[in-house]
């Protein structure tokens, strides 16, 4: 019985220091949007990102650098121990994370700090500290600043969602590139062999003729090498038609796949924020890093509709944040952070039985129809998980309507489940 006495300090403090990291964790991760703290500090951060990259514009100037330079030095070092305070902080609290929770912390916080987004935290400050350990040009080390900026691929949808879309599009975008590079080489080729005779010292190759046809096939069209033959002049023209259409194919793939994602994604889905819900606690980094793409977000104000009975079902969704309520014949069913629903009609190809309101604001994370196709390839455990929970759910619904399940027994399955939604 003294035993535990005697511990008590030692445990009190662990379970404080525990406490203190994992809240660290919410505010600088999870980004809640009801946590004040969270907001707060986030801004900042956001806002000293900004003014890190005015300040390295402004002290490009001459002028502006001469009469500031002290506190433009001053600014940096601030902004510094800022970062560097986060980067810390970061990798200090992400063994809170659930999926790092099973391995060792030291191994945790390694395989943390080389995701791609801690490497960018750490090239932002290390410029400063290489400045006082190795004899290199300070202007080139003054250069490496700009992953400063490269910080708010963390905080913007709208970054992370162009990174999706050429991820997602990557494809389409090398097969636009080899139709570019054979027209480059077409049209290269072309002009050569009609153009090589009348000027033989600037169409004096393939390679030569091919910045001609670059510079064309991107309508820059600089005037310093142009055709000067008829024949030339045509095919000139027939290749300017061509470029249009071709040099516009990557544009145009990466505006369309920007524009759906900027719409479905509302708020940033971040990794930590995928490995908290508890389906996907029990993966391994990879594994929550790739269902993470497959993922996009909805936010949802209290007492708005998600869906309605009747509707045809085009997905399921994770609860990230907040509360939300099904309304079924046998009575209300809430449903909160960690939760997930809407799996059954989307199982079953069939509309919606039920409808569902948000209780709360909250942020919902959502898996349409053909990602949760490919996520039962991709995850079969997790699949076959969620078919489990939906069979459950299916036969409470039947039980609680047959009336062959106890009130209380029922009563607490009804609180965690949404048979049939």
């Amino acid at each position: 019985m003294g035993r535990p006495v005697l511990n008590a300090p030692q445990h009190t403090s662990k379970v404080a220091a525990r406490t203190l990291r994992k809240r660290v964790h919410d505010i600088l991760e999870l980004d809640v949007s009801h946590d004040p703290v969270s907001s707060i500090v986030n801004t900042f951060i956001v806002v000293l990102i900004f003014l890190n990259v005015v300040a390295f514009s402004a002290e490009t100037v001459p002028a502006l650098q001469g009469r500031y330079g002290f506190y433009f030095r001053l600014f940096d070092a601030f902004s510094v121990a800022i970062f560097s305070l986060e980067y810390a902080y970061r990798i200090w609290s992400c063994v809170e994370i659930p999926v790092f929770r099973r391995i060792a912390p030291w191994r945790a916080r390694w395989r943390f700090a080389v995701r791609p987004m801690q490497l960018i935290d750490l090239f932002a400050v290390l410029p400063f500290y290489l400045s006082f350990v190795l004899p290199l040009d300070l202007r080139i080390l003054r250069i490496l600043r700009i992953f400063r900026f490269l910080k708010l691929a963390r905080y913007s949808p709208a970054l992370q969602s162009l990174g999706r879309v050429l991820s997602s599009e990557r494809r389409a975008l090398i097969g636009a590139l080899l139709v570019m590079i054979a027209l480059l080489l077409f049209a290269a080729t072309g002009i050569y062999y009609l153009e090589r005779h009348a000027q033989p010292e600037i169409f004096d190759s393939i390679p030569s003729a091919a910045w001609w046809a670059l510079a064309t096939l991107t309508t820059v069209g600089y005037g310093d090498v142009v055709p000067i033959t008829t024949v030339g002049k045509m095919f000139g023209g027939l290749i300017m038609i061509f470029g249009l259409g071709m040099f516009a194919l990557p544009i145009a793939i990466i505006a369309t796949g920007f524009s759906q994602q900027a719409n479905r994604h509302e708020f940033v889905v971040t990794w930590a924020m995928v490995a908290r819900v508890p389906l996907f606690a029990q993966l391994d980094a990879a594994s929550v890093a790739n269902i993470m793409s497959l993922l996009y977000s909805r936010q949802y104000e209290m007492n708005s509709k998600i869906f309605v009975a009747g509707t045809r079902a085009e997905a399921m969704y994770f609860i990230a944040s907040g509360e939300v309520i099904v309304h079924t014949s046998d009575g209300d069913i809430v449903l909160g952070e960690g939760d997930f629903f809407g799996e059954m009609a989307l199982i079953e190809d069939r509309p919606r039985k039920h409808s569902v309101m948000a209780l709360t604001k909250c942020r919902l994370l959502v898996l349409d129809s053909d990602d949760f196709t490919h996520l039962a390839h991709q995850e079969p455990d997790i699949s076959n998980h969620i078919h489990g929970v939906a069979k459950a759910r299916a036969q409470a619904g039947k039980a609680s309507k047959a009336g062959k399940a106890p009130k209380k027994a029922a009563k607490a399955k009804r609180v965690r489940t949404a048979g049939g939604v």
